[in-house]
């Protein structure tokens, strides 16, 4: 009887990729990128490390340009910071002024966002009638999160509205993202046709006010089914999770570290099964 085959084995030539982030130990992208690893027998490894400030970032970069780590997905508190490091930046990493890719070579490092690509995947999959074009968004928040999902709304002509407890920091953002982004106050939540949780707790909003039609994303994936997405569900909104977000954004990034592309895999059920939910 011939052995069963092996998983990848890690040998000298393999390739090194993670993540950045403060803190990290929460992040499921490890879960989702090892993988990919396994499934195609891909001789690498993808890492969580966790700079304890800008200047443990800062070296990490370094090392990145010195040829130790070969890219790097980017979370907060870090993903300006990258962007502010990189000495080429894609359109997406431009358009929001912060980068969630940062890829190695020859000492150069090279930015990218996949954020709103994942925002938009998302958005597809979970509620395919909604029309981008001239829809009205509102933004819960106006930090990392919310910038990074702007970029790519605002480029399928959507309109940001900007709800934030700060309107200081609401008017800087919609200062930075340009005329489609406006700072507004809860009466925007009539005429939404899209409101996205950009906050890391739960928003305090009155659902009661959305229209019919109105769907309803957080951001959040822990847990999947949110208090925000729970309300919404009961009032039959269509609702949009983090983790669809998050699995839309990997494809890209794993493409840009591992220079190929994913092999096939069902990414949420994966997922579902390490967060302990029920599909």
């Amino acid at each position: 009887m011939s052995p069963s085959p092996t998983p990848n084995r890690i040998t000298g030539a393999a390739l090194l990729a993670g993540i950045a982030g403060q803190p990290v130990s929460h992040s499921l992208s490890p879960v989702i990128h090892n993988a990919w690893l396994e499934a195609g027998g891909i001789d690498g490894v993808y890492a969580p490390f966790a700079p304890k400030d800008a200047a443990g970032f800062d070296a990490l970069v370094a090392a990145g340009r010195a040829g130790l780590v070969q890219g790097l997905n980017v979370t907060a508190p870090f993903k300006q910071q990258a962007f502010a490091l990189a000495s080429e930046a894609s359109k997406a990493a431009q358009a929001t002024g912060s980068a969630n890719i940062l890829v190695f070579e020859d000492g150069r490092v090279f930015a990218d966002s996949s954020d709103g690509v994942g925002v938009l995947y998302a958005l597809a999959e979970q509620a395919p009638a909604l029309n981008l074009q001239g829809a009205v968004v509102v933004m819960l928040g106006a930090g990392g999160a919310a910038r990074a999902g702007a970029g790519a709304l605002i480029e399928a002509g959507a309109g940001i509205r900007i709800l934030n407890r700060s309107r200081d920091r609401a008017e800087a953002l919609a200062a930075d993202l340009g005329p489609s982004v406006k700072v507004a106050d809860e009466t925007a939540l009539a005429s939404a046709d899209l409101v996205i949780n950009a906050l890391s707790v739960q928003p305090g909003i009155d659902l009661s006010v959305l229209k019919p039609d109105a769907v309803v994303m957080d951001m959040t994936y822990k847990p999947v089914v949110t208090p925000f997405l729970a309300a919404a569900k009961a009032r039959g909104l269509t609702t949009v999770d983090g983790l669809a977000m998050l699995i839309g954004q990997a494809t890209p990034s794993f493409t840009a570290l591992f220079r190929r592309p994913p092999p096939p895999l069902d990414l949420r059920a994966l997922l579902l099964s390490h967060l302990g939910d029920a599909a």
